[in-house]
């Protein structure tokens, strides 16, 4: 039987565009620079385009899923529908991994950018102010999030332009290489190209948000159409400013071994092309973005359970339950909010290991679903057909794969665990969620 309350479908596809920039976070390319500089020897710009491509194929699988299933739940649900609900039961758990912890990775961003700002309050003061404020925005409804990150979002958007203009500027001076059109960014003849796939393989963290701008197909407007539109247009805009950014840092900075603390490689670059006055601008709108993330990441995450609720994968009486005003899983935003206050104890390095494993396990079956849905079960052989639904995510799948084997062995190692747990949770529980209605109906309306 169907729940008498539903999610409401009130936002645009500008609106759903927002959530998956906000998710995102544009100014991830300024967290990530010094590390993936490090790994990729230099080929940051190289690592992004890699990453962009890969990301493409998957966001096709995703496009073709959110038209064959309109719902909330994103890889799961396609997982679950395509194949079987217990692949999908799996590929939920693996996707909670970045759903539930990017709220953490930004909850302990924020305390220590605000620590470091304002030594007298300690880091647990300012992580526990952000949690608070997100799950009471996130609580408040669906389109007061949308409004917060769109003001976010311009900010960021904003700051990006002024980094580029100042950078080409210094450049066109002297600075760095001197030079605006250059190709080692992207690759060069002195490197292996391992190192361009292992900047990929640490980058692919930078797109998480195309993919969970899915998870609000039951609140977006003509979902059959915004929803793949978004996922594209989140990807792309993306991509195009992660590269552009990564290209001109390495033309003001191009000796990628020389920075003081390759942690905050960027604020090293961001301060020699517009001193003091720039990185303290980079710095507010940097906390800002995290914000934005953070209710992005837990507005999403709570979807994701409420569909698992829905579904009875897990317990339907808490987690597959709306609001009946707001229309809103309440409980899960809540549970998040709680689990969240982890981030007091636990660290960056911990916490950031996990991600990438599951997004690329969910972006692989996903891959897989659109060959297993429409390939195998609706026999879409046609040539059109074996183009878009196997060789295209067949290559996508390839591709994800590729970047999950090549993560580092921390990743892998704790992604394995974590998968595990849900592998023993479903052999436990697979009794009594026999004895429910595990599948959503899809051909009931929503």
């Amino acid at each position: 039987m169907k729940d008498n309350v539903q999610l409401s479908r009130s936002l645009s596809l500008t609106a759903v565009v927002v959530y998956g920039m906000a998710f995102m976070a544009m100014t991830t390319v300024f967290s990530t620079y010094g590390i993936a500089s490090q790994l990729s020897h230099g080929m940051v710009a190289g690592s992004y385009v890699l990453a962009l491509v890969v990301m493409l194929f998957t966001a096709h699988s995703y496009g073709q899923m959110a038209r064959a299933y309109p719902v909330t739940g994103s890889a799961y649900t396609y997982a679950q529908k395509a194949i079987n609900p217990q692949v999908g039961f799996l590929v939920g758990w693996a996707i909670l991994m970045d759903y539930l912890l990017i709220p953490m990775v930004n909850f302990l961003l924020f305390g220590i950018f605000f620590s470091a700002a304002i030594p007298e309050v300690p880091p647990y003061v300012w992580i526990l102010f952000l949690i608070v404020l997100v799950t009471f925005v996130n609580i408040k409804g669906v389109k007061l999030g949308a409004n917060v990150n769109m003001i976010v979002i311009s900010l960021s958007l904003l700051f990006l332009v002024v980094f580029c203009v100042l950078s080409i500027k210094s450049i066109v001076q002297g600075t760095g290489t001197g030079m605006l059109l250059n190709l080692e960014p992207f690759f060069s003849a002195d490197e292996s190209f391992k190192y361009v796939v292992a900047g990929a393989a640490l980058l692919c963290f930078s797109f998480l948000g195309f993919d969970s701008v899915s998870t609000f197909s039951e609140e977006v407007k003509n979902p059959e159409k915004n929803i793949p539109r978004a996922i594209f247009i989140v990807t792309i805009l993306g991509g195009l400013c992660f590269i552009v950014v990564s290209y001109l840092a390495h033309n003001v900075w191009p000796n990628y071994m020389s920075f003081t603390n390759s942690d905050a490689a960027a604020n090293e670059i961001i301060l020699l092309i517009g001193g003091n006055a720039l990185q303290a601008v980079f710095l507010a709108i940097a906390a800002l973005v995290k914000f934005g993330s953070a209710a992005a990441s837990q507005a999403s995450a709570a979807r994701v359970l409420y569909a698992m609720g829905r579904d009875g994968q897990l317990p339907k009486a808490f987690f597959g339950k709306l609001d009946e005003k707001t229309k809103i899983p309440v409980n899960n935003i809540i549970l998040i909010g709680f689990l969240s206050l982890s981030a007091l104890f636990l660290s960056l390095t911990f916490v950031a290991s996990f991600i990438n494993f599951g997004a690329l396990l969910a972006f692989t079956a996903v891959n897989i679903s659109v060959i297993a849905l429409y390939f195998v079960k609706r026999k879409e052989r046609s040539f059109k057909g074996i183009i878009i639904y196997l060789i295209i995510p067949l290559i996508g799948a390839s591709l994800t794969a590729w970047l999950l084997f090549n993560l580092d062995a921390q990743s892998k190692i704790l992604g394995s665990i974590w998968f595990g747990f849900g592998v023993i949770y479903w052999f436990v529980m697979k009794k009594s969620l026999k004895k429910q209605a595990f599948s959503l109906n899809i051909d009931e309306p929503v």
